[in-house]
């Protein structure tokens, strides 16, 4: 197996496809890529911004370029000795409109529980009759019948862009009786809290759930893609959400044996101190533990505790994290995910009849909600892994805390989910509990808790643990980069992070200057205009303007509307409430225009500019030379200031890139990071993907190496076995307290050549004197 050094993600959309990304396939070459990281290739549904939404597993996608446009990127892969990963899909498929675009679907739809295609879907068939329910009316059924929006159309019924078939012998029944007969039943589109009968991906009902664990399934949707790995089409594939599955380790067995050269990674969000799975003939995560170990390494502590109690100040939330999630989740799983908490506990009754409906009810719930991680990998037949068993454990025993009268409830539904009761047939329990408690961590913590929980909001990021106190330690980052895989990604920012890499490394600082933050919010409450918002929505607010400066009216305020939605106090995707919106948005408007409110916020930003920076370029060259396999997300080799999806997918000006990066290569100086650390940046990231592309050998190891001075603290420095890689932390306090002054690094023996600067240096050498170009170091020999 050939692990790529490095990838670059492209986000493939009808505007910018297969033929787009073998036009820019030189530019990347001479960025120092190995292998173009591609958003998901197969049909999906018309019009997709992302493609997770396939309907034809057997067909690339047309808007995308099709195979033509396909086989034109191969050729301009080939022709500059590129490599492709592709980011995989196999937990869901897309209910589109029309429905028949998905033809698997459509036969479903046409022929019930008797289609071919029945199997491929994970639907419990034994509720609604036997029938699909699908939430799409806007309106009863009864009612869309009688004002004319459900007709019929030929062998066809058509409800505004939807389109549905009628079942053989059916069509000569009388109209509206055709409609009740068929195997799927149309149900208000909020409906699907009560009658859902399939597995969703998280709540997007237009998602539904694949059966991977068939191997006919699994050879069915995963032929083509497995057809051009073995054409050498693709070398890598990168997982979309494997614990939506019922056996992840299954799958992943499966998909090893069926490539087994190919590079593979998952999306498996780790919490803290989480490792992957041993068993998971993987190479590794996605990256998004490294995202928080890079992020949490450049945090201040006792800043971070200012900004605690400034955000109690500013919001009157006086609980810590834990609640605050936990409340989020219980939000979720009693509002949004109640359909699949239905069908868990119609499970668990029967499986424990001795306990009271009602608290087991309770206990399933508080079990649910307490689960430190997204889930368990319980297989049903097999004994539960020890770290397994202390998972549900610490469940068990925080819901006990929460609930005493459950303790008994809850001994056995513990059990029960773990599969230690043996004479349960509780193989469909384990694994619905097991899908449920990652479904609800996914939107009761990232979607719900992170859109409540504004302390600092650069922490809310997928994977992240705002309430995990061991931040800004050196030697815990050394641990954790010391026991990554060689082959897992590292990453900053993805399609689905909540905030791009930049804005994170300037919010950051904000644990720096804590006072200065507070003064300026007091200021902008006493001089700005009349501030409407209640107190969480004002913390979230100035961040993000903090953050993300500067930002037009259009962003700002389709982000707040979005953020308001997912924090589900005062309106919700399923319950908007216009008046409230349109109140914080009209506020956001009225500060953007407020001449004296934008001075300030520029001034604000421009006070942190040299150490936003600094910090910046240091987060960068940390994830990119620190083991691993770098990744690059479109367009964040510059500056990129981007809020969550789909703001982080706006079109790269590829043109203007390609010629920043022909002028660095035609300079002699490093650019002048401090007044363009845009160009900086490109400098940087090009320099270190160039180096690990030409020298591998020097990136095989990792070891810390010593720093020593007044301001020891404020570096980051490690020997990746040839390369050596320093940069600095927390600039702001470095600079108070009185910047580098004696603080030096021991280099190995030799002299070493700066890729940054070409400058040389040997020996003892002081930081002063390494970082006088730019703040970052990477030395090779």
């Amino acid at each position: 197996m050939a692990t790529p050094v490095s990838t670059y993600r492209i986000q493939l959309t009808a505007d910018f496809g297969f033929r787009d990304t073998a036009a820019i396939v030189p530019y990347l070459a001479s960025l120092g890529v190995t292998h173009v990281y591609l958003s998901p290739v197969l049909e999906s549904a018309l019009g997709s911004r992302h493609g997770y939404d396939v309907v034809d597993h057997g067909r690339l996608s047309r808007e995308r370029g099709g195979a033509d446009g396909w086989r034109v990127l191969q050729g301009s892969l080939r022709e500059h000795g590129l490599g492709c990963v592709v980011d995989i899909v196999p937990n869901h498929m897309a209910v589109p409109a029309p429905e028949s675009t998905n033809p698997a679907l459509w036969s479903v739809l046409r022929d019930g529980p008797s289609s071919p295609y029945a199997r491929w879907f994970d639907v419990d068939w034994a509720d609604d009759d036997g029938r699909l329910v699908l939430p799409v009316l806007g309106t009863g059924l009864d009612q869309a019948v009688a004002n004319g929006e459900l007709v019929r159309d030929g062998d066809l019924l058509r409800y505004h862009e939807h389109e549905y078939p009628i079942a053989d012998g059916t069509g000569g029944l009388p109209w509206p009786d055709v409609v009740h007969a068929q195997h799927y039943a149309l149900a208000l589109w909020s409906d699907p809290v009560d009658r859902l009968n399939y597995r969703r991906f998280f709540d997007v009902s237009g998602l539904i759930g694949l059966r991977v664990e068939d191997a006919e399934v699994f050879e069915e949707t995963h032929r083509l893609l497995l057809d051009l790995v073995a054409a050498g089409d693709i070398q890598g594939l990168r997982v979309d959400h494997p614990d939506g599955l019922a056996d992840p380790r299954g799958y992943l067995r499966r998909l090893r044996a069926a490539a087994p050269d190919a590079w593979v990674v998952v999306e498996k969000i780790l919490g803290v101190d989480e490792a992957l799975p041993a068993d998971w003939p993987c190479d590794g995560t996605s990256g998004y533990d490294v995202l928080r170990a890079v992020d949490d390494v450049f945090l201040d502590a006792p800043g971070l505790d200012a900004l605690t109690r400034l955000h109690e100040d500013v919001t009157g939330e006086h609980r810590g994290w834990d609640a605050v999630a936990a409340e989020a989740k219980r939000d979720v799983l009693g509002e949004v995910l109640t359909a699949e908490r239905a069908r868990l506990a119609a499970l668990v009754g029967p499986c424990l009849p001795a306990h009271d409906e009602d608290l087991l009810a309770r206990a399933l719930d508080e079990l649910l909600v307490a689960m430190p991680v997204y889930r368990t990998y319980v297989v049903p037949g097999e004994q539960p892994s020890a770290v397994d068993t202390e998972v549900v454990e610490r469940a068990r025993q925080r819901a006990e805390s929460a609930d005493p009268v459950l303790a008994p409830v809850l001994r056995d539904l513990a059990d029960l989910v773990l599969g230690r009761l043996s004479d349960v047939p509780a193989g469909e329990v384990v694994v619905r509990f097991q899908q449920l408690s990652s479904a609800l961590t996914a939107k009761g913590v990232e979607d719900t808790a992170f859109y409540r929980w504004h302390v600092l909001v650069s922490r809310n990021e997928v994977g992240g643990d705002p309430g995990h106190p061991d931040v800004g330690s050196v030697a815990r980052f050394h641990r954790f980069a010391q026991h990554l895989p060689a082959g897992t990604m590292t990453t900053l920012s993805t399609h689905d992070t909540k905030r791009s890499e930049d804005v994170r490394a300037r919010l950051a600082l904000l644990s720096e200057v804590p006072d200065v933050w507070a003064r300026f919010l007091a200021g902008r409450h006493a001089s700005g205009p009349a501030d409407v918002l209640d107190g969480p929505t004002s913390a979230l607010f100035w961040q993000t303007l903090a953050g993300t400066w500067p930002l037009t009216p259009e962003r700002l305020t389709a982000y707040l509307r979005k953020a308001c939605r997912e924090a589900k106090r005062r309106t919700s995707w399923l319950a908007p409430d216009p008046g409230y919106e349109e109140a914080v948005l009209g506020y956001a408007e009225a500060v953007l225009a407020d001449p004296a409110t934008r001075a300030a916020v520029e001034a604000f930003v421009a006070d942190l500019r040299e150490p936003w920076a600094c910090s910046m370029l240091a987060h960068k060259v940390l994830q990119l030379t620190m083991p691993g396999v770098p990744d690059c997300y479109q367009g964040a080799e510059a500056l990129h200031l981007a809020l969550v999806d789909p703001d982080n997918r706006r079109q790269v000006d590829y043109g203007r890139l390609g010629g920043l990066l022909a002028a660095l290569d035609r300079g002699s100086a490093p650019p002048a990071w401090r007044d363009d650390p845009d160009v900086a940046k490109v400098h940087v990231v090009s320099r270190v993907l160039r180096l690990r592309r030409d020298r591998p050998d020097l990136f095989a190891g990792y070891a810390p190496l010593a720093v020593t001075g007044p301001a020891a603290d404020h570096a980051i420095a490690f020997d990746r076995g040839g390369a050596i890689v320093v940069v600095p932390r927390l600039p702001v306090r470095l600079a108070r307290s009185g910047g580098w002054r004696d603080t030096s690094v021991d280099l190995p023996e030799g002299t070493w050549t700066d890729a940054f600067t070409g400058r040389s240096h040997a020996g003892g050498t002081r930081l002063d004197t390494l970082f006088a170009d730019l703040p970052v170091t990477l030395l090779h020999p």
